[in-house]
């Protein structure tokens, strides 16, 4: 992991709510947040937010993007796409396909979902493939291959906030390799009592922050199921900056700048509370960014010592969990780009991204 504080040339500037629960959705009762994003066969814009229904139940809808003059304005439901189906992403107390983030990469022709399956052991990652961004092929969990070096197995550990980079970067041997960004969590005392943290070799700092694993695109070739088989692991980012106090974790699929890869990522800083229980924390989610090398995406060449957006609109502030905004989402409409993030965990925002 090597950081420098260079420029990160880019700003947000809000323009509103794009999405808010609908009262007769049984499946949006409690909130509809985080969506990823992307374009059907026919080029129109949609969204895939997470639905909440009661109980912390998580589907994973699909709501095509209206737009007014070329600006996000609104929202057209298209129903669910993913619901937890699958055993493992169902325990006896707990169900859930949470925080979907959606990367369109043209070496596939598919849209690569990956998703939190919040199964028996808590929130483990997986990955799904579409072509059309309604009907999607589970790929299964993630596995992370085991890495002698980091004195630990990654599997062990709930991980979120994973998402694919669009097209092939440098793996660890220099070879073309699909990558993808994720946050493991090393304390396991909350599902285990007594566990308590356990760190890589190497780690010091027990806060989530961003790594990057790989596979190698030779070994994709013919078989679409190897991309679940992820290897090459490397710390990218931990929390620097006052706002990234107590984690961060990655936002929107990178995006290719002059600069290298463009990351908006999230920090939160304040109170998690015991076990980090969204009932008891106070804590403020805002959003950062930072520039990849190119070269070696696990190198971080600039980030933001402030965050570019932080919560400030009532819907921000008040929610399911008060006081986020957490982005998830980039899409181009017109020469202009925009990110669409989770406002408060309730509901769903939309801003401008520009350079400066």
């Amino acid at each position: 992991m090597t950081t420098t504080t260079g420029t990160v040339p880019y700003t947000l500037t809000r323009l509103g709510v794009v999405m808010t629960p609908d009262p007769g959705e049984e499946f949006e009762a409690e909130g509809v947040l985080n969506p990823a994003s992307g374009r059907t066969p026919d080029g129109r814009l949609h969204l895939l937010p997470r639905l909440v229904a009661t109980g912390n139940v998580s589907r994973v809808g699909l709501a095509e993007v209206v737009l007014a003059d070329g600006v996000p304005v609104g929202v057209e439901r298209r129903g669910v796409v993913l619901a937890p189906d699958e055993g493992w992403e169902r325990g006896l107390n707990n169900a859930g396909v949470e925080d979907p983030r959606t990367t369109w990469v043209p070496a596939l022709g598919l849209h690569v979902m990956t998703y939190v399956a919040f199964g028996p052991l808590g929130p483990k990652l997986a990955l799904a493939v579409s072509e059309d961004l309604a009907h999607w092929r589970r790929l299964g969990p993630v596995h992370f291959g085991y890495d002698p070096a980091l004195d630990t197995d990654l599997n062990l550990f709930p991980n979120k906030d994973a998402v694919f980079f669009p097209e092939p970067v440098p793996g660890p041997d220099g070879e073309p390799a699909f990558a993808m960004l994720h946050r493991p969590m090393w304390d396991l005392g909350w599902f285990r009592p007594g566990e308590g943290v356990h760190l890589p070799a190497g780690v010091e700092d027990e806060r989530p922050g961003i790594w990057v694993s790989y596979v190698p695109v030779a070994e994709v070739q013919g078989r679409l199921d190897r991309l679940v088989q992820l290897s090459g692991h490397r710390l990218v980012a931990l929390s620097v900056y006052e706002y990234e106090a107590l984690k961060i974790g990655a936002g929107p699929p990178p995006i290719r700048v002059d600069e290298g890869w463009l990351l908006i990522h999230h920090g939160v800083s304040g109170d998690a509370g015991e076990g980090w229980d969204p009932s008891a924390a106070k804590v403020r989610y805002g959003a950062g960014a930072m520039i990849l090398d190119a070269a070696d995406v696990s190198r971080v060449l600039a980030r933001t010592a402030e965050p570019l957006l932080v919560p400030e609109t009532d819907d921000e502030r008040v929610g399911t969990v008060s006081n986020v905004v957490f982005p998830t989402a980039i899409e181009e409409v017109n020469g202009v780009r925009y990110v669409f993030y989770g406002m408060a965990d309730a509901r769903i925002g939309v801003a401008r991204l520009e350079r400066v």
